[in-house]
């Protein structure tokens, strides 16, 4: 391995010293054409969004999570210059980071803002690919005549952002995904960084392998193995040499990352319709008490079926997750006689998965409440029950709806969840 590799850096190191970059856009050398991807990513989104509800906090070391035993899912740049990085184990980020203030996430307020993020995006191309709640890829090949160009989007789109949600974001422009990716890294944070055809290759060879998107831990070792610590020594690896190395596929790939070709197999792709929508959330302590577990699975049933109805979207099967004290985890499911959106349908479903379990006092650490079997709302038909009156518990919680976001979630919550809330302290939600 050490000899294979140093005869590959010896061929390598070459071809790079012999390599003189084409000034010509148009000469074939030159990989992709001119900008037509966007990249936009949110400055530590979490934690930005987190600081709107605490103003005070800005400019301090900040941690968006839960108690010691959670993860970091965010942290603010002057928390990420103690060397804390979202999920590390947030015991792992105090101990580096002694001064940070901890706030718990708020995921309502991030799907809130995400979405509106998202419909900004949106007024500039229908070809807009999320990557999370925080990130999407843009498509803005057809959007020059009435924008501009990339730089014009670009801005447009950061003082959009600026303006209406008061928080800052981060773009990259680039013939392709990868790049456009690379570049908005770059850039952060608060900043813009813009990767022409001709300028591909000056700016990916440089940086080190680890950096290509994609590459992980396992990867750049691997590639250090042979003495590739470089994007332009991976790029001068014969294909030939590189396949037998690292097989076929990921030859492939690494060599197209390498010279900045990713459009054509990586084209950005408008989502289709979720499989699945749901929500789970790990205890600081674990918890047995049956009534408190089913004072859980109502918040979590509640806000699934919160989010279904702003996706407009109904499902008919209910999935139910435990685990316990001991990391085993199980799950149950349950498909019901119509699709629904309802809070009460979900959480009596989620409610006979788990009384089915028989649990004796089992300690549990988690519980999620998932439903799948998606379909479109408008383009389902529910068939109502003869006894259902004309205004029931779905006209009932979309009023509910409406009246959170007019005064806020709390505004109307379930009895029990509301005399329950003193008494549970959560770690943290995932979706």
């Amino acid at each position: 391995m050490v000899m294979a590799g140093a005869q590959i850096l010896k061929r390598v190191d070459d071809r790079v010293a012999g390599t003189s970059y084409p000034a010509d856009p148009a000469d074939p050398a030159w990989p992709g054409e001119d900008i037509t991807v966007l990249h936009v990513d949110m400055d530590a989104f979490y934690a930005s969004v987190s600081l709107l509800d605490h103003p005070e906090l800005r400019g301090q070391p900040v941690l968006i999570g839960g108690g010691w035993r959670s993860v970091v899912l965010c942290a603010t740049y002057e928390a990420r210059a103690f060397g804390v990085r979202s999920g590390m184990p947030m015991a792992t980020a105090r101990r580096l980071c002694p001064p940070a203030v901890v706030v718990r996430p708020d995921y309502d307020s991030y799907t809130r803002v995400s979405e509106a993020i998202m419909a900004i995006f949106a007024e500039v191309t229908p070809r807009v690919q999320p990557v999370s709640m925080e990130e999407a890829f843009l498509d803005v090949s057809a959007a020059g005549r009435q924008w501009g160009g990339p730089e014009v989007i670009g801005q447009w789109i950061r003082d959009a952002v600026a303006d209406e949600q008061q928080i800052t974001c981060s773009i990259g422009g680039a013939p392709c995904k990868a790049v456009a990716k690379m570049a908005s890294r770059a850039a952060k944070p608060d900043g813009m960084r813009l990767v022409s055809g001709p300028e591909v290759v000056p700016f990916l060879h440089p940086m080190p392998v680890g950096s290509l998107w994609g590459v992980g831990e396992a990867t750049e070792s691997e590639l250090h193995q042979f003495g590739l610590r470089t994007v332009a020594q991976l790029a001068h690896v014969p294909l030939a040499t590189l396949r037998r190395a690292m097989g076929k596929g990921q030859a492939e790939r690494l060599h197209a990352l390498a010279w900045g070709q990713d459009g054509a197999f990586d084209p950005v792709v408008a989502p289709q319709l979720e499989r699945s929508v749901g929500s789970s959330e790990t205890f600081a302590h674990d918890i047995d008490d049956p009534e408190e577990i089913r004072r859980r699975l109502l918040h979590l049933a509640e806000r699934t079926a919160s989010r279904m109805r702003h996706g407009e979207v109904l499902g008919r099967t209910v999935v139910l997750t435990v685990r316990f004290s001991d990391f085993t985890t199980i799950t149950r499911s349950r498909t019901i006689a119509a699709p629904t959106d309802v809070t009460r349908e979900i959480h009596a479903t989620a409610c006979a998965l788990y009384d089915a379990l028989g649990l004796q006092r089992a300690r549990i650490r988690l519980l999620g409440v998932r439903v799948e079997g998606i379909t479109e709302a408008g383009r389902t038909l529910v068939q109502g029950r003869l006894d259902e009156p004309e205004r029931g518990w779905r006209e009932a919680e979309r009023a509910m709806d409406r009246a959170a976001a007019r005064f806020g979630d709390n505004a109307v919550r379930p009895a029990s969840l509301i005399a329950g809330r003193r008494s549970t302290r959560t770690l943290g939600n995932t979706d």
